[in-house]
């Protein structure tokens, strides 16, 4: 990674680009900053982004499918959308496209700083040879792979940190609230299904089609990873 990390800037205001590459100078970050996605895809081989915030609506290529071309072409560093689309359902579209993060508009500064560096730890979590297992599942850091009973199991980048989450709590029941602070390193309205949403997307793939069940739901109290209930 970079002495001071670099992010890449993906916005179309001609307002807020100026604006905010000078909030993210005056924090240590360096930046790069396009006004498309076409220009970002060009530039990201020569600059070697560690992060990218990416508007959502955008001239030409928007911001969903310009995260899925990021993430068809391998890259995996972290990607935040930032959008005016602030409902539900438009930020699980976001992160379904391979976001990482979700911000809508209008923002707090402080609020879109503290959320890059969460997303920054996670890369330094990346990097590390770090192994977690629970009885025949395991989670490799390094190489994000995860494999049930010798076989191999693909997961989104966040059902991957939500796994290494409850991992690193396994035994512990842990509530939405908590959930969503860790892995989504944001707020959403208390009544908001998301995290269930991706639960279930997570049981589908760790312990469906195994006859021993690991993740456990604990009515009004949370989740967690156990070998028994």
């Amino acid at each position: 990674m970079h002495k001071k990390p670099l992010i890449l800037f993906v916005e179309d205001d001609l307002e807020l680009g100026p604006l905010l590459m000078r909030v993210l100078g005056e924090h240590g970050y360096t930046t790069q900053w396009v006004t498309s996605a076409e220009d970002a895809l060009q530039l990201m081989p020569a600059v070697s982004p560690d992060l990218i915030i990416c508007d959502r609506m955008l001239p030409g290529m928007d911001g969903l499918s310009f995260c899925k071309r990021v993430r068809s072409l391998g890259h995996t560093l972290q990607i935040l959308m930032l959008t005016a689309l602030n409902a539900e359902s438009n930020m699980v579209e976001g992160l379904d496209a391979g976001a990482d993060d979700y911000l809508g508009k209008p923002f707090s500064y402080q609020v879109l700083l503290a959320k890059l560096r969460a997303m920054l730890r996670r890369v330094a979590i990346a990097g590390t040879q770090e192994v977690l297992q629970l009885a025949d599942l395991t989670l490799q850091v390094a190489d994000r792979s995860v494999q049930r009973a010798g076989t191999v199991i693909k997961l989104t980048a966040r059902e991957f940190h939500l796994l290494y989450y409850l991992l690193r709590h396994k035994g512990q029941v842990k509530s939405r609230a908590e959930i969503l602070e860790a892995v989504w390193g944001f707020d959403f309205d208390p009544g908001t299904n998301v995290v269930d949403v991706y639960l279930n997307y997570l049981r589908n793939k760790i312990d469906k089609p195994f006859d021993h069940k690991l993740l456990h739901t604990y009515i009004g109290m949370g989740y967690a990873l156990r070998e028994t209930p």
